[in-house]
């Protein structure tokens, strides 16, 4: 019987075209199924290979089952002969009988056809499958997208699959994603990409169909402590500290609205922006659960390019921008690192210094690996020679901290530079964040401009407050968790009784 077969093989190869197709149809069998064996036995992880496994060798797989008949058809046009007598001439007569003459010729076929249909969705589905994984996206593309994968894999979404938020469910979501991707790959091929890429505001799914599957607006009540530390730029680069109370209630029925009013049911923000980019405001609209509605328009935008057609009702990524793909500013990352302690501030003047180094100007990745080390470790070869030799290790480590934080935040390929990525949470400049709506300019035809009284969104318990870094000093029996939130907690209970 397995004669049969290969002499079924031997047939359809009746020339060079047609064993071609054989060649590549059998080889690209063995070795898709060699690869995905060692892709599920966790041997191999590699983006690349993937690409080659679930791309190429389907790929190579149908050309050569389409050279197959072509081969076929060429042969008989140029011998001017029958299928029978082009069989006829190749074997003997017991040979061919059984895998090609009679009613098994039918059989033959069907398990051939079979074998090919399983073997093809098989490969079509781990295709898209393995599409579907985070490593694909970050790595598969790596000049490209690997500033997204990086600060994917340290964001608080890095458990949370890309396709989750960037494709969407069913088949209509489905097709544009691998449209979208067709795109995006002749973009990379022929260099039609924008560096850096501009961030995807207009093809990013509603907040309800992503954010809200696992944030509950429902549960968006109460109030938040949240202390920031700040460092001095002076020689013991000095604690500050800023106590916020957050008041994150969505409901203003009891009088209790916080930040998350904003998405709340009970009422909707509509707004256009200039150039429809969702920075410039040029006009706010209000419209409350009663029915009524107020609108503030922007007196201050001259330019008319945008218009009601571009309005976008508000919703969670209009502040929260960057939830994933997080890109620091330079001073936040200092003052992070400072605060876990992975940057001791002992060493006199880090701060000051920590940060000359990473906003230097340097001409690649690896240029600045080595600006930084000499920036830091040179100051204080200069300035403090004691401390050079006798605190190098504590220098050194410093440097590979600062080191890290460059790599994630900087990516010279793609024209990444410090704020090329800014967050829209909080209001660092006059017309960021929240200030795009909360400023004077805004105004409504009654003459009142939306309010940017800083009590709307947080009450300030303490501002720049050296006191509370006693409560972060290491001691034998407590930890510094635990002792700063014995004092947050004593600090709200103080803001709570005035």
């Amino acid at each position: 019987m397995f004669r049969k077969y290969i002499n079924f093989v031997r047939g359809v190869s009746i020339n060079r075209v047609g064993l071609t197709g054989v060649v590549l149809t059998t080889s690209s069998f063995f070795l898709f199924s060699i690869l995905e064996l060692a892709r599920l036995a966790g041997i191999l992880t590699n983006a690349y290979l993937g690409l080659i496994t679930y791309l190429l060798f389907p790929a190579l797989f149908v050309v050569g089952l389409i050279l197959i008949p072509i081969g076929w058809r060429l042969s008989k046009k140029a011998t001017g002969r029958t299928t029978r007598e082009l069989l006829d001439g190749r074997f003997a007569e017991g040979e061919i009988r059984g895998a090609f003459y009679g009613s098994k010729v039918f059989t033959t076929i069907a398990i051939f056809t079979l074998a090919n249909i399983i073997i093809l969705g098989a490969a079509s589905s781990r295709m898209l499958h393995f599409m579907d994984e985070p490593v694909f996206c970050g790595t598969a593309c790596h000049s490209v997208m690997n500033p997204e994968w990086v600060t994917y894999q340290v964001s608080p979404h890095a458990r949370v699959r890309c396709v989750d938020c960037h494709v969407g469910e069913g088949v209509d979501a489905l097709i544009d994603s691998k449209l979208n991707g067709m795109w995006q790959m002749i973009s990379i091929t022929f260099d039609l990409l924008q560096r850096p890429i501009p961030t995807p505001v207009h093809q990013l799914r509603p907040a309800r169909e992503t954010c809200e599957k696992c944030h509950w607006p429902d549960k968006f009540y109460g109030s938040r402590l949240k202390s920031i530390a700040r460092y001095a730029m002076d020689e013991k680069s000095t604690p500050g500290y800023n106590t916020l109370n957050l008041k994150v209630d969505i409901n203003h029925s009891l009088n209790k609205a916080g930040i998350h009013w904003h998405v709340s049911e009970d009422s909707r923000v509509t707004y256009s922006t200039v150039s429809n980019e969702r920075k410039k405001m040029t006009w706010v609209e209000v419209n409350y659960g009663d029915g009524s509605s107020k609108r503030y328009v922007n007196r201050a935008v001259t330019d008319t390019s945008a218009n009601d057609e571009a309005a976008r009702v508000m919703d969670c990524v209009d502040c929260h921008n960057r939830a994933t793909h997080i890109y620091e500013d330079p001073h936040d990352a200092v003052d992070e690192r400072m605060r876990q302690g992975l940057l001791d501030r002992s060493l006199p003047f880090l701060k000051r210094e920590a940060l000359t180094a990473i906003t230097g100007s340097y001409a690649d990745s690896a240029a600045a690996m080595e600006g930084i080390a000499n920036s830091l470790a040179g100051f204080y070869r200069l300035s403090y020679p004691n401390v050079a030799l006798q605190r190098s290790d504590g220098i050194d480590s410093a440097v590979m901290v600062l080191q890290s934080v460059y790599s994630r935040n900087i990516h010279h390929g793609m024209n990444i530079s410090w704020g090329s990525y800014a967050s829209q949470i909080g209001h660092r400049g006059p017309r960021q964040g929240c200030f795009r709506c909360h400023n004077s300019d805004l105004v409504a035809a009654d003459s009142t401009s939306i309010s940017y009284d800083c009590s709307l969104c947080h009450s300030i318990l303490a501002f720049q407050s050296p006191a509370v870094f006693q409560y972060l000093e290491p001691t034998d029996s407590t930890s510094r968790e635990y002792r700063m939130h014995q004092y947050l907690q004593q600090e709200f209970l103080d803001y709570l009784k005035q």
